[in-house]
């Protein structure tokens, strides 16, 4: 059992999560990068000396939302591959189960969406603390990904990618010596996941505008697509 908060650290906490939600409707009215410490004590009714007793910086306060955002994506990612798993999902609708989450939970938290996945903010910087929760769904995919290899379910893709391979040389050290094969596979594997974030901005963009009819179900088949670049078959059926 964790220690029980004092008064004082709820207090403490309950002020930082209402300075984070007051920044949040700040990302909807004016953005990321007109986000303001001194706009967000005025709409707290706060000296804009004492808010930076909690995030010293513009920076601080918007690596905390870029957190927030990743955790919270991660969550329902994870949480949507979790419930596919125990009913005996195979890997295509596993990975399928979590795409979907992605775009529900980006149908719900379009300014959040943008933050993590937009236009960078101009002079900030991502802080290391960011790679972790930002690695959350890929990873997932990966696991996926590796589930799949292990139980032989992945077709050989019909031509190799050309070489050398497009990937940084650290990407591929972290995660051990790999045979050409499964060089290929990373290769592939970033595509489908530039293919996830990309499908799900196009809709928020309104870049798919007078050009599919149903989004929800482009979506789906697009994600098949994607699947088939890594030899990862998706049996389509319609979510419920």
């Amino acid at each position: 059992m964790g220690a029980t908060l004092t008064a004082r650290e709820r207090a403490r906490a309950e002020l930082v999560t209402e300075i984070k939600d007051a920044a949040r409707r700040q990302l909807g009215e004016v953005g990321a990068p007109a986000l303001s410490l001194r706009a967000v004590a005025r709409d707290l009714g706060m000296v804009s000396s004492a808010i930076y007793r909690y995030f010293p910086s513009r920076d601080d306060l918007l690596s905390a939302l870029i957190v927030d955002a990743y955790d919270s994506l991660g969550d329902a990612a994870e949480r949507a591959e979790a419930k596919a798993r125990k009913a005996g999902a195979d890997p295509g609708a596993r990975w399928l189960a979590t795409c979907r989450a992605v775009r529900m939970w980006a149908l719900a938290n379009q300014h959040e969406f943008a933050l993590i996945f937009g236009s960078p903010v101009p002079g900030y910087r991502a802080p290391q603390d960011t790679v972790r929760p930002a690695a959350r769904i890929p990873l997932l995919m990966a696991d996926i990904l590796a589930e799949a290899v292990r139980d032989g379910l992945l077709h050989a893709p019909r031509r190799p990618l050309p070489r050398p391979p497009l990937i940084e040389p650290e990407l591929l050290s972290e995660q051990g010596p790999f045979p050409p094969e499964l060089r290929d596979l990373v290769e592939r594997s970033i595509t489908m996941w530039v293919a996830l974030i990309g499908t799900i901005t196009f809709e928020l963009f309104g870049h798919l505008h007078k050009t599919v009819t149903d989004y929800r179900g482009y979506f789906d088949r697009a994600m098949v697509v994607a699947a088939e670049a890594v030899g990862l078959d998706i049996d389509l059926v319609p979510p419920t």
